[in-house]
């Protein structure tokens, strides 16, 4: 129940708008549980509930569907926008606003649409960790073919914004109104300086020494390290915990309940480090959700996918890969680690073995220069299949080209490649541009900051992150989606999106570590 101590939570229950509260809060537990049984899926559940989850995921989104778009749902949206004291408060306004678009979106989808894709994701997760464990991707191709046809009838069902395409149906589940148009443009432009500073930094003959990396790590010495550092982030294990999983990722399933989950290998001195705090960047931001108050309310939601990744890159590099966090990490590393070789490191090698550019075949374990190279070659290759440009059946030969051309590198098996990436097993289409955009609003987001934290940087050697948490908690976290995120970064940064402070950033980094 709503605390009865916060008016804003219970407004008078006799009015339109106090009724569609009630209504959202409803919604908000049944997704709740949707939630818990996705972190299930992925942390917990024996391989042989894969079948009954995946009824128990259809059963689960047919009723949610059924609510979001029942008449009721409808009638008090229309009761509260007719009501002129109900939209004097901005607070119900914004809920308001944002609640219009989505039931206008949700009804356009028919149930058993809905209900299929639900069944046939969750059944697909399963199938594609098997076909990935052995690299076979012809053992997952018929079930990605189902998820493009299954995208291709939602965007169809959506409907094309005016002067767009198919795929920016999709993409508006996840970065409401942005367009492919404006990704190619941003995008171009960040590759256009991008490509020349990562073949800089490759023919400068001096690179970092990363090898200290290999250094192994007992899996219990790093989980114990790394749940240091995400408490000292700030996040709050009474309302959230840490998990092991096959591809990390946060999962909010309401007030009180956020759950990380990270991987680890033994082999590498940090291979789980930047990954928890990814996944923590999340966590923090679910965290500072007005969820106490307004939970199920569009007040209490993130404002995008970009802006959510906006926060877990942040943590992940411009916290995690810069100079002043390992000043205070690696003491605490060295303290808590009685290793000769943990001792011998010293933080300039940390730092610049952290910052090395080595394309990489693996997304998730790439640097910061050439991560987007990957984004935009999943957001190529998608849209691509949407479009039915490329065929599922020709997508291993269209990525492992493509690799070949922006990374230089052969791809040895699926695993490795086309298969590396969970999103496409769970139908999430449109989701792969919001990485790119995060780092986007990361990198302007940091600009701003800075500005405002003249010490930043010496909180940052002390280990002290409340200043930096605090802020994104006034600036970005506490309007939840009250802005649109274009509107939330003018907001708060003073411009409009560009990909200036990004490269910026990356070259002022990046090159004086290779001497240029």
């Amino acid at each position: 129940m709503p605390d009865p101590s916060n008016t804003d939570a219970i407004p008078d229950a006799n009015t339109p708008y106090a009724r569609l509260l009630a209504e959202l809060r409803e919604l908000a537990v049944l997704t709740s549980i949707n939630a818990t049984l996705g972190w299930d899926q992925e942390v917990m559940m024996p391989p042989a509930a894969a079948e009954l989850r995946g009824e128990q995921a259809a059963m689960l989104s047919t009723l949610m569907h059924e609510r979001r778009t029942s008449p009721r749902m409808g009638d008090l949206i229309a009761q509260c926008e007719a009501d002129a004291e109900t939209m004097a408060d901005p607070d119900a306004a914004a809920n308001l606003r944002n609640l219009r678009r989505d039931y206008d979106r949700v009804t356009r989808l028919p149930t058993e649409l809905v209900r299929e894709m639900a069944e046939v994701s969750t059944l697909s997760m399963h199938r594609w960790r098997e076909a990935r464990e052995k690299g076979d991707f012809a053992a997952f191709a018929p079930w990605l073919e189902r998820l493009v046809g299954l995208n291709r009838t939602t965007a169809e069902a959506l409907g094309v914004p005016e002067g767009g395409e198919l795929y920016d149906a999709l993409l508006e589940n996840f970065e409401p109104g942005m367009r492919a148009a404006e990704l190619d443009r941003v995008f171009g432009e960040l590759r256009a300086g991008l490509v020349p500073l990562i073949r800089e930094l490759r023919e400068s003959g001096s690179p970092p020494d990363a090898a200290w990396m290999n250094i192994p790590l007992a899996m219990d010495a790093q989980v114990a390290f790394n749940r240091g550092v995400v408490e000292r982030m700030g996040f709050d294990f009474n309302g959230g915990r840490l998990d092991v999983s096959t591809h990390p990722f946060c999962e909010s399933a309401g007030p009180g309940d956020t759950r990380l989950t990270t991987r680890y290998d033994a082999t590498q001195l940090l291979s789980a480090l930047h990954g928890t705090m990814h996944e923590t960047g999340h966590g923090l931001y679910e965290q500072g959700l007005p969820k106490a108050q307004r939970f199920g309310q569009p007040l209490a939601e993130a404002a995008s996918m970009g802006i959510h990744e906006s926060q877990s890159r942040m943590w992940e590099n411009l916290v995690g890969r810069g100079r002043p966090f390992w000043e205070w990490a690696l003491p605490e590393l060295q303290r808590q680690v009685s290793d000769p070789a943990v001792a011998r490191l010293d933080v300039d090698t940390v730092y610049r073995g952290l910052n090395r550019v080595e394309p990489n075949l693996i997304r998730i374990e790439s640097d910061e220069a050439t991560y987007n190279l990957h984004i935009m070659l999943r957001y190529d290759l998608e849209r691509a299949m949407l479009k039915g440009d490329l065929a599922v059946a020709d997508l291993p030969g269209a990525w492992n080209e493509r690799v070949r051309a922006d990374l230089g590198l052969e791809v040895p098996g699926h695993k490795e490649g086309v298969l590396q990436d969970i999103h496409w097993s769970m139908g999430a289409i449109g989701y792969f541009p919001t990485y790119t955009l995060g780092n986007l609003y990361a990198a302007q987001l940091w600009d701003a900051l800075s500005g405002d934290l003249a010490d930043l940087d010496d909180q940052l050697r002390r280990g002290e992150f409340g200043g930096l948490l605090a802020w994104l908690r006034t600036n970005v976290h506490a309007h939840g989606r009250r802005y649109t995120a274009p509107e939330l970064c003018e907001r708060a940064t003073g411009r409009p999106l560009t990909h200036e402070p990004l490269l910026r950033y990356l070259q002022g980094k990046l090159r004086p570590i290779y001497g240029l």
